[in-house]
């Protein structure tokens, strides 16, 4: 709910995005995963979430976010790189992942991403305190209403 609260506020150009909607999207993948025997439990936990806001929050752009299709292929693309790193197998299937087509597009954003966050994501386990940290940020994205939000953007 908090990861959605994030994603809402960021990308304000998306009028239809309801917070509940990105939550959809990776439980959707998550039960896709479990179904098809790739995992014996559910990976989106709270600290897999965290995991996946503190890569979200730095390859997020609201101002160049077009639509929702395309949040949702980066969120996939963030939540694919976080069961890499974060998850039980050493590789996972794409297709739960890919919302477009071609593959191309996906390596590309997996490829940025890690560049934008390699350090952060070596950080996060070596350092307690980071993940607090972003524990306790995306709890407050979630207290956050989108009318404290469109305050805030508009000073």
């Amino acid at each position: 709910r908090c990861l959605g609260h994030f994603l809402c506020a960021r990308c304000y150009r998306l009028k239809h995005l309801a917070p509940a909607d990105p939550a959809l999207w990776l439980r959707a993948v998550d039960r896709s995963l479990l179904l098809q025997g790739w995992q014996d439990q559910a990976f989106v936990t709270p600290a897999n979430v965290v995991f996946v806001y503190m890569l979200c929050r730095d390859v997020v752009d609201g101002d160049l976010v077009a639509s929702e299709h395309q949040l949702q292929a980066t969120l996939l693309t963030c939540l694919y790189l976080s069961y890499s790193y974060m998850g039980n197998e050493i590789s996972y299937p794409l297709k739960p992942f890919l919302v477009e087509a071609g593959k191309e597009a996906f390596w590309d954003r997996c490829l940025a991403i890690i560049h934008a966050t390699s350090a952060k994501m070596l950080r996060i386990n070596a350092e307690p305190h980071f993940f607090t940290q972003l524990f306790a940020e995306l709890k407050q994205e979630g207290s956050l209403s989108l009318q404290d939000y469109s305050r805030l953007l508009d000073r």
